[in-house]
């Protein structure tokens, strides 16, 4: 089992498709080669600011690279740019990264770092940083199907609350009524109730 799911681990993170961001040249050849070796299809791409959206729109990376070397500003900006831009994990290539550059990358969006020229901590970064991608967009599921249950909910309890003041009926009994209507229609409670909240007199006032 445990080799197993160590496979699956691994096969998650091979041949994916990254963008090698940076300025200068040489350290961009380097960080491609290292990615290259380490199986993944490589984008090397000299970007500056304000190239990134129309880089990641026409490549659609599974996540990003920035190496940073003498100008740590100048990173951090690449970094949130392409966070904002591509909605997908970035990792820096980092010589000994002082706290306050990883916390400030943190805030940026950065997923990884790793350490410069070494194969072994730079897949490691990938395979966390793609951990926490998935996670991350699991979480965001999670929150949509949550909102969606509640607003679901909502449109329900105030359909009922206008059955109950149109036909004089208690919850359980307005409840039903709206079952019953929906069942008879071939619609489900949610679309019946939204129909209802929205003004349509789907079902008969109470005569007095």
């Amino acid at each position: 089992m445990a080799g197993a799911l160590k496979e699956g681990k691994r096969q998650a993170t091979d041949g994916l498709q990254v963008l090698a961001a940076n300025e200068d040249h040489d350290a961009l050849q380097r960080t491609v080669a290292l990615l290259r070796g380490l199986g993944h299809d490589v984008i090397g791409r000299a970007v500056t600011l304000g190239e990134v959206e129309a880089q990641i729109s026409a490549e659609q990376p599974d996540l990003a690279v920035v190496r940073v070397h003498d100008n740590d500003e100048h990173a951090l900006e690449l970094i949130a740019e392409i966070t904002e831009v591509a909605g997908r994990p970035v990792i820096a290539i980092v010589d000994d990264p002082p706290p306050e550059f990883v916390r400030r990358a943190a805030e940026r969006g950065i997923f990884a770092y790793a350490q410069a020229e070494d194969a072994g901590d730079l897949q490691g970064a990938i395979e966390v940083a793609m951990q926490r991608y998935r996670e991350t967009l699991e979480l965001a599921r999670q929150v949509d199907r949550l909102e969606s249950a509640l607003e679901r909910r909502a449109v329900i309890e105030r359909a009922k609350g206008i059955l109950m003041e149109r036909h004089g009926k208690d919850d359980t009994a307005a409840f039903g009524m709206l079952r019953e209507q929906a069942r008879r229609s071939n619609r489900t409670v949610v679309d019946l109730s939204r129909a209802i909240v929205d003004g349509h007199p789907l079902l008969p006032k109470r005569r007095s």
